[in-house]
């Protein structure tokens, strides 16, 4: 069994490129595309433990240059958009309240399903891109750290090579 997860760790995390594989797999995820980078970043980590805080940071690197160009794919969206569509009532009490919040929206943007488009809205309704981006660095560095420090204390232990 242990062989099996090494194999399948090693897999996913695709060791023999290390960090860039961990930065590309987090870019790629936090835009609208459905991927996750979660497995990559503990993978990596679960085989070379002192990667911990550098697989940390560049995921969150990468995490955030893709909000941002998500930011940007919502700003395109939304001059497109407004030339065409008129908003539902419901649409425009979520932009509203999404405006209310500002910038600091984007702390949501580690959230499953929601954060990737919430990103999108945010360039979507013009907020302020380095604010947003700042918030979005902040929430998605909780989230590695929350997610891969839970997942190394619900599976201890270094794996063989």
């Amino acid at each position: 069994m242990e062989a099996w997860l090494e194999s399948l760790l090693a897999a996913l995390s695709l060791p023999q490129f290390g960090l860039s594989t961990v930065f590309v797999v987090s870019l790629v995820s936090a835009t609208l595309l459905p991927l996750g980078s979660e497995p990559a970043v503990f993978g990596l980590v679960k085989l070379e433990p002192g990667l911990f805080w550098p697989a940390v940071a560049v995921a969150t690197l990468g995490n955030t240059i893709g909000g941002a160009i998500t930011w940007w794919m919502g700003l395109g969206a939304e001059r497109a958009y407004e030339r065409l569509v008129q908003h539902k009532p419901v649409h425009r009490r979520a932009l509203q309240w999404l405006q209310r919040l500002g910038p600091r929206a984007c702390l949501l943007s580690w959230l499953p399903l929601v954060g990737d488009p919430l990103c999108a809205v945010a360039g979507w309704l013009r907020m302020p891109f380095w604010p947003c981006v700042a918030y979005m660095a902040i929430g998605k560095f909780g989230r590695y750290l929350v997610m891969t420090g839970s997942l190394l204390w619900l599976f201890p232990g270094r794996l063989p090579h």
